[in-house]
């Protein structure tokens, strides 16, 4: 059994047991938190999709770990011009333990 659920703007793939890193959300470590943007489940009866999303369903996680993800260096430069620009960003990400599929 699996769903589809949304978080940030992107859809994930979650299975019971499994984990996966979405942008960071405002919880702490050992947090219990439900996603309800379900799109879509599937177990052994058949396949739900939902329009946009499935009511009454949710995804029950666990918050594992916050962490940064490897900084990506962006360079801009003008050629001829003595123009060079390096900035450095690190995205900040929550990562997510699935415990359970609620109402499939």
């Amino acid at each position: 059994m699996y769903a589809i659920v949304e978080s940030g703007g992107r859809q994930y793939r979650a299975e019971e047991g499994h984990s996966f890193s979405v942008e960071k959300l405002p919880f702490e470590v050992g947090d219990q938190i439900e996603l309800d943007k379900v799109l879509l489940v599937a177990s052994d009866d058949g396949v739900k999709i939902g329009q946009p999303t499935i009511e009454g369903v949710s995804v029950k996680a666990t918050v594992v770990e916050q962490y940064r993800g490897k900084k990506v260096f962006v360079f801009k430069y003008k050629p001829k011009k003595r123009y060079r620009n390096r900035k450095g960003h690190r995205q900040s990400y929550t990562r997510l333990r699935i415990d359970s599929i609620v109402g499939g």
